[in-house]
Formats: structure tokens, C-alpha cells, sequence
């Protein structure tokens, strides 16, 4: 701990931004306790650049590209877990890990995507069980012989529709498998490439296939306290510029007429948009929602989460909303081009950072002006709000879970780095 993080000093700030919370009515010490509720969903293809562990197939591909080639990254699983140990040590909380089905571990047995078990995946469910942490899941429809044309779910190939359709639910049966034996939800996540470059001439065409594939694949019924099941959207992608099947509109409609979990991803719209104004609108007429946290340089370009205007907006929106039971966080970034590990964990904590503002908004206070109809008043509280000392309770937060305050752990990083990084 540096001589500026002492525990003496960080208690003294922590004091004296308690007292200025207070004057606006929050309760600090409540607050660190709600945060201790809130729980991000890791994803495990940051630690690996989305190669997965298959013997022949797998890897990123349908838009999906990570750059970098920065040492150390992940080959087995026992690699990726003990990089998921080191980062989870660095986070204050009890938090998630996601996985794809394609970092199943068949000792080196080839077993297609539409045959996988939950034997393939035993491993994590030990280690899960051991660190006292849950597992989300979404089946891997991309990087694959079968998902070549750019069509899974949507396609007109029978051959290849149903060969996805078979992959997507043995998906389910293994994530509703996982959160019984793990003992909360497993939110499983469903994503598809499916698209064209350039202008297409049936377009309701290739959603009725995706809607058909879609309704067989959850004519299985989970009980929703093992399974969550989401559906995710997409603008558009690599090769796919044109046309995306599984759009917004699809989604959303899919959704909220099946009782299905909608995913917004922040990197899946027009970078102009909004995502925090979604939110209220979708929660009027869906019991839930999951979040894909990431940061759209260039429309989707998944760089490392980072603490600025768009996140702190999602999570005072979620706080607004009343509605943190309801929303679910995960992240999703991938930046080969750096220690994975430092990504992980800039990434999460720079999400916790947001939910802690959010948290210790005086929500009220706000609400009470803009009822009042004293617009102005609003609008000055909340700029005061933003010079309001949260970093002091967040060092305190850290302090409390005993994980390093400040920039502290960049040090336990470059020990890990020299140590076991950059002998892979």
C-alpha cells in the first residue's frame, strides 16, 4: 500500500466524504453494502483473444476481431482460470465468469459443437464451486466450418440451420445444468453473425429463419431460477455491413413477445444513440435485461470499459429505473494488445466505479426539482453532484474487501506478468 493509501488515510477521506454525502442525504455505509450486491459477469474471452479450446474449429470470426499479439495469453484452460484467479483478487466483490461453448475442455477429443455435455465443462464448474462464484454460458455460433456462408440460425440450408439449432440447445441444457448445481441463474446469452455485405433481396426471408429456429430452440422450458435465456442484437458487422437478421427491432420483438431476456450491447448501436434512454423503455414491458458493458471506439470495436460519460449514464439510468435487481452486468471488451490481465481488471472495477456514482446519487433530491417543475435547479444539482468525492468511498470499498486501493495492483500484475506471463 502506497504512503497516500494508508488504512489511517484512507479512513480520514472516507470520513470526510461521508459528512458531504450525508448534507445530501445519502448514507455511505449503506451504500458500500448495496454495492457488495452488485455482480459483473467476467468474460473469459478477454484473458485468450476468443480462441477457445477446440481441437479443430474455433476462433473468432463473423466481426468478431481481437488485435494484439502482447505475451501471455491463455492456451488451456488451467491457464485461464489461474488468470481469472489473479484478476478476481484485484476486484472488490463476489463476481461472475462467462463463458462460450468453445472453451469446453474434451482432452483432446473432438466433439462437435451440437454434442457437447456438461461433462465438457466440469472443470470450470469445480473451480467455480471452489471460488464461490457463478457461470454464465452462450453457445459459440461463429468461427466454425458451419457458420462459413455467414448464415447459422437464419440460414435457408437446412443442413446448416439445424445443425446450429442442435448446438443452441444443448447450450441450454448445459447452462440450465450449470446454475442448478452452482445454485444461481446462468444467464445464456444467444448471439448470431448471420447477415450480408451488401444489399439483400429477401430480408424477411432470413428472419423467418431465425424466428423458426429460435421458437424450436426454446420449446424446452427451464425453470428460470437455473436458466435466464437472452437474445442479443447487432447494427451490423465485418462482412455484414448491409443486412444483420437478428437486428434491434428483431430482438426486441422476439423478446418481449416470448418472455425472453433482452441483451444491449454498448457497442451495438449507432454511436449517437442513447443506450441509457433504452432502458426505462424496455423495463415498462420486460421483467429484465442483460448488459454487454463495453466501449465503441468505432462502432463496435470492444476496447477495454473506461469510466467515462456513457458508462456512468447506464448505470444512473439502472439506479433511476430502480432497477439493479432487474439488470444484469456483463462485460464484453477484448484488446490483445495489452496485459489481459490489466484489461480485466481496469474494465471491471471502471464498472463497479459506475454503479458506485450511480449508487450514491441523491436520486430524490433530483426527482423532487424536476416534480417540482424547477428544471434549472436540476440541472445545476446534478453538475454539483459530479465533483462530489466518490473516490474516497471507493478506496474505503477497497479497503474493505481487502483487494489494493488506488493503482496499487499494477504491481501485483507485474509480479504475476513476470512470473508466470512471460514463461508461457
Amino acid at each position: 500500500m502506497s504512503q497516500f493509501n494508508t488504512e489511517k488515510t484512507i479512513n480520514e477521506r472516507y470520513f470526510y466524504a461521508k459528512e458531504v454525502y450525508a448534507a445530501f442525504g445519502v448514507n455511505t455505509d449503506a451504500v458500500l453494502e448495496k454495492l457488495q450486491e452488485r455482480q459483473i459477469s467476467l468474460h473469459c474471452w478477454q484473458g485468450d483473444d476468443v480462441n477457445g479450446f477446440e481441437v479443430t474449429a474455433g476462433g473468432a470470426s463473423g466481426g468478431i476481431l481481437s488485435t494484439g499479439n502482447y505475451p501471455g495469453r491463455a492456451r488451456s484452460g488451467e491457464e485461464l482460470r489461474a488468470d481469472y484467479e489473479k484478476a478476481l483478487s484485484l476486484i472488490p466483490g463476489k463476481h461472475r465468469i462467462n463463458l462460450h461453448a468453445i472453451y469446453a475442455e474434451t482432452d483432446g477429443e473432438i466433439i462437435e459443437r451440437d454434442q457437447l455435455e456438461l461433462k465438457h465443462f466440469r472443470k470450470w464448474l469445480d473451480w467455480a464451486k471452489k471460488r464461490g462464484v457463478g457461470i454464465d454460458f452462450n453457445p459459440t455460433c461463429f468461427g466454425h466450418p458451419m457458420a462459413a456462408s455467414g448464415f447459422t440460425l437464419g440460414s435457408k440450408d437446412e443442413a446448416v440451420r439445424a445443425f446450429w439449432v442442435r448446438h443452441v440447445k444443448v447450450c441450454r441444457e448445459i447452462a440450465a445444468a450449470m446454475g442448478k448445481e452452482l445454485g444461481t441463474p446462468c444467464v445464456m446469452n444467444i448471439w448470431v453473425p448471420d447477415g450480408m455485405k451488401d444489399i439483400p433481396a429477401d430480408r424477411l426471408g432470413y428472419r423467418r429463419q431465425l424466428k423458426k429456429s429460435l421458437d424450436e430452440i426454446l420449446e424446452v422450458k427451464y425453470d428460470r431460477q437455473y436458466l435466464i435465456d437472452a437474445l442479443e442484437s447487432k447494427l451490423f458487422g465485418i462482412g455484414v455491413e448491409s443486412y444483420t437478421v437478428g437486428s434491434h427491432e428483431f430482438v426486441m420483438g422476439y423478446g418481449l413477445k416470448n418472455n425472453v431476456t433482452i441483451c444491449y450491447d454498448m457497442g451495438h448501436f449507432h454511436l449517437t444513440e442513447n443506450m441509457a434512454d433504452k432502458l426505462s423503455a424496455t423495463l415498462l414491458y420486460s421483467e429484465n435485461l442483460l448488459l454487454h458493458v463495453s466501449r465503441p471506439v468505432r462502432w463496435d470495436s470492444d476496447h477495454v470499459v473506461i469510466l467515462n460519460d456513457e458508462l456512468i449514464a447506464l448505470a444512473q439510468e439502472v439506479k433511476r429505473c430502480d432497477a439493479f435487481d432487474k439488470v444484469y452486468y456483463a462485460l464484453d471488451f477484448f484488446d490483445g494488445s495489452i496485459n489481459r490481465i490489466t484489461a480485466w481488471v481496469t474494465g471491471t472495477r471502471a464498472a463497479l466505479k459506475s454503479i458506485l456514482i450511480a449508487l450514491l446519487e441523491p436520486t430524490d433530491l433530483l426527482a423532487a426539482e424536476e416534480n417540482a417543475g424547477n428544471y434549472g435547479n436540476r440541472l445545476a444539482l446534478m453538475e454539483e453532484f459530479k465533483s462530489l468525492p466518490f473516490g474516497a468511498v471507493w478506496d474505503k470499498y477497497c479497503l474493505d474487501m481487502k483487494v489494493p486501493v488506488g493503482a496499487d495492483w499494477l504491481v501485483d500484475v507485474k509480479a504475476y506478468e513476470e512470473k508466470v506471463l512471460k514463461n508461457r
